[in-house]
């Protein structure tokens, strides 16, 4: 039977590694290390679970479950909720906050500093509108931009990263203890950090995209599902521990930086304000235009991905060209309500998709101790979905629950649900649903 060689998995671990690592995720792990100071480790412990060990396993399940997609994966416990899970998914990691996202960090990490504090929207406006009508320009015509630009940039941003990391090491601006712990890191320093993975949206994007390397895996020769399998974890490994590395450095030198710094307002300010007190005025240019041009490249998978996505979904609707316009609009807009916002708003989405998805992973890894029954599928997924509901309104800008009047319903959900505090008040309901399911299936077949 065909197994890869060390050489082709080498390869698929690169092209895994290109498919999750975008500049985004520079960003989030920057932010924790100034805001989890000497707390850093049990908050880089948390991310790297849900950052690095998440999109891993998704990877994995598709694998496992020899579908075609997320849609035929997640349609397993119906068809309306499949396209549900999948529409809100591709939406997610597309137009509504990942694709602006690419936009908004290289406008903060490169252009921002340069204008004047007054001059920001229009800024923002103009650079925004220029970066997307380049995605649009290259998703129109799709050739060998993704893969030119995969070669080079991916490297040079790397090397770029690795020469900011080992600058910081040798001439640290201060030590990790420097500065204690602040906001929510004061006392869940592991659970916050959890949470801050779900930021990367890598989890979503392993469930989305999973199947590319699947593909990949399979055009190499490997036929068995299980050498599949094998094959995705083993190349998952590489990239993993690639990734790994980088968010723990990026984390320390974010920590270092309080040394120097107070804590940015987001994780793009305070990258920016680390390659400028290292290499000056010609280092953030340097990193802002390879920050940019690897949003770009992402940018471009994304519409891609999510414009073929919804004209395979809907075969009646709109073509691949029409969804990448409507894309590319609506990622414009949603762009110019700047980083912070974009950061807010995405959270509360990423509190009721990211159980779900973990749900759907766990029961796609374990479906052969219940014969990938549905009802089992149908009711922990149904209890999951209901309890991260409440996470999505506690979750929800302080503004956004006054307006709604959901406070009290979000209290109460808080006071109810167990772990609810730190995050996590699906769990103990999932853990229920999945207990119904399989004494209902246990029922059925006595």
């Amino acid at each position: 039977m065909k197994k890869l060689t060390f050489r082709e998995l080498i390869f698929v671990a690169s092209m895994l590694f290109g498919l999750f690592f975008g500049a985004g995720n520079l960003i989030f792990p920057a932010s924790m290390g100034q805001m989890a100071g000497s707390s850093m480790w049990q908050a880089a412990a948390g991310f790297l679970i849900t950052g690095v060990g998440l999109p891993l396993l998704g990877v994995a399940a598709l694998g496992i479950s020899r579908e075609d997609g997320l849609l035929e994966l997640s349609s397993r416990a119906g068809r309306r909720f499949g396209l549900f899970f999948t529409c809100a998914l591709y939406l997610t990691i597309g137009p509504f906050f990942a694709i602006p996202r690419c936009a908004t960090v290289s406008y903060t990490v490169g252009i921002e500093r340069t204008l004047p504090g007054t001059g920001q929207s229009v800024g923002l406006a103009v650079f925004s509108f220029l970066f997307f009508a380049a995605v649009l320009f290259f998703s129109l015509r799709p050739g060998e931009i993704l893969t030119w630009v995969g070669k080079v940039l991916n490297p040079l941003f790397l090397c770029f990263l690795g020469i900011l990391v080992v600058s910081a090491l040798i001439s640290p601006m201060g030590g990790i203890g420097a500065s204690g712990p602040s906001g929510a890191y004061v006392k869940e320093a592991f659970f916050t950090g959890l949470l801050e993975g779900y930021n990367t949206m890598d989890a979503l994007a392993g469930l989305a995209f999973g199947i590319l390397v699947v593909d990949v895996i399979r055009s190499l020769g490997v036929e068995k599902p299980e050498d599949v399998a094998e094959s995705t974890v083993k190349a998952g490994l590489f990239s993993s521990i690639l990734m790994a590395v980088i968010y723990i450095l990026v984390t320390v030198i974010g920590a270092q930086s309080r040394g120097v710094f107070p804590a940015s307002a987001n994780g793009g300010e305070a990258l920016a304000d680390i390659a400028d007190y290292y290499f000056g005025s010609v280092g953030a240019v340097i990193l802002a235009v390879t920050v940019t041009v690897a949003c770009l490249k992402t940018a471009v998978g994304l519409i891609t991905s999510c414009g073929e996505t919804f004209a395979k979904m809907f075969p009646k609707g709109p073509s691949y060209s029409v969804w990448a316009v409507i894309f590319c609009i609506v990622s414009f807009l949603i762009a110019n309500l700047g980083l912070d916002a974009i950061i807010a708003w995405s959270m509360p989405v990423l509190m009721f998709l990211y159980p779900i998805a973990i749900a759907l992973i766990a029961l796609t890894l374990a479906g052969r101790l219940f014969g990938d029954s549905p009802a089992v599928l149908r009711w922990t997924l149904g209890f999951t979905a209901a309890a991260a509901f409440f996470d999505f309104l506690r979750a929800l800008p302080e503004q956004a629950q006054a307006f709604l009047h959901v406070e009290a319903v979000a209290e109460f959900a808080g006071a109810v649900l167990p772990l609810s505090e730190q995050g996590f008040g699906w769990v103990v309901p999932a853990l229920v649903g999945l207990g119904i399911g399989a004494v209902t299936v246990k029922w059925r077949r006595t």
